[in-house]
């Protein structure tokens, strides 16, 4: 259904206005990690209302450019476990090996592809031996751009009447400026030109990388998330100091959960003080990412049904809550948020 111009302004007028998520203390906000990704194929627009009707906040997706430059969600630049492509004769010439992040990938890459042309491929779930029942919605959708995205957030607020934030990861950003395509500035037009140029917008961006979000920071209010895996990371997030490093040019950390709550022994240990001393370094703790799947869950959470069952992801999801934490990530939103 088509938006009146009048609806459409008063749909980005609720994405643009979210004084209760202002602030990084509160109800936890859910967030829709690449959607409800457990149950349809990731970064689709089916992902992202399905995350919307079972109860997100924010629903995520992550950013790579076109080679005419348009920003478009995808988990990865690469594309080929996410789409159709290697099935397309039309681009088998473009299958190539890249060094990204110091990593060899080979591929088809979406720098190497128009918009025009990334809107011929379908979109497929991108794990089909875990998620066998999301892998049944292959084919129906085509990549979203970020536009899209934002543009169901905005409908979606206007129909539930409850804001829907958008939560967009910078992906790779040091590479794509090598390649003259940076995603700072793209990123910050597009929040510019939907009204979410604020540190008050239902909006947070977040990037691996240091430089990139300073640069951003530079260039939109919009806040930022520093985001740091359960290993090397750029900043130190397990002392004091590195907290308040990253504190002078962010507002926020999405650390992995197991920085907030540790595995010990294959079981849920005790609470580390990262969410209390990120608090005092006033940054907002957003832990990612919840899966359901025995694969992705400590031994003692897991349950029948091998690596594709579901085991106890509620118990993560609630040791995260009970340690204070401002947000969580999710495959599945529904069960964050009947956690919560």
């Amino acid at each position: 259904m088509l938006l009146t111009r009048r609806a459409f302004a008063l749909s980005a007028a609720a994405l643009a206005a979210a004084p209760a998520l202002a602030q990084p203390r509160g109800r936890p906000v859910v967030i829709a990690h690449r959607g409800a990704s457990g149950e349809r194929p990731e970064h689709t627009l089916m992902a992202y209302r399905l995350a919307v009707a079972q109860g997100c906040d924010f629903i995520e997706p992550d950013l790579v450019p076109t080679r005419d430059g348009h920003l478009v969600a995808r988990h990865e630049n690469e594309i080929g476990g996410t789409t159709d492509v290697a099935s397309r004769p039309e681009f088998a010439a473009r299958k190539a090996t890249k060094t990204i992040d110091g990593e060899p990938v080979t591929g088809w890459f979406t720098e190497d592809f128009t918009l025009a042309e990334l809107k011929t491929l379908r979109a497929r779930e991108r794990l089909p031996q875990l998620r066998p029942a999301s892998a049944r919605f292959d084919g129906q959708e085509t990549i979203p751009t970020f536009q899209e995205v934002v543009d169901l957030a905005k409908a979606e607020s206007r129909r539930t009447g409850r804001t829907i934030g958008v939560y967009p990861e910078m992906k790779h950003p040091a590479y794509f400026r090598g390649l003259g395509l940076p995603l700072e500035g793209r990123v910050a037009d597009a929040l510019k030109a939907n009204g979410l140029d604020s540190p008050t917008a239902a909006v947070f961006v977040q990037c691996f990388e240091v430089e990139p979000l300073k640069r951003f920071g530079e260039l939109s209010r919009a806040r930022r998330v520093m985001l740091v895996s359960d290993g090397p990371a750029p900043v130190d997030v397990k002392t004091p100091e590195g907290l308040k490093a990253i504190a002078a040019f962010a507002e926020g950390l999405g650390p992995e959960w197991p920085l907030v709550v540790p595995v010990v022994d294959g079981a849920l240990g005790v609470p580390t003080p990262l969410v209390r001393d990120a608090h005092a370094a006033g940054l907002a703790v957003h832990p990612w990412t919840v899966r359901a799947e025995n694969h992705f869950l400590p031994a003692s959470l897991r349950r029948a049904g091998g690596p594709a069952g579901h085991g106890d992801a509620t118990a993560v999801l609630k040791a995260l809550y009970a340690a204070g934490v401002d947000g969580v990530f999710s495959d599945f939103p529904g069960l964050a948020v009947q956690a919560r």
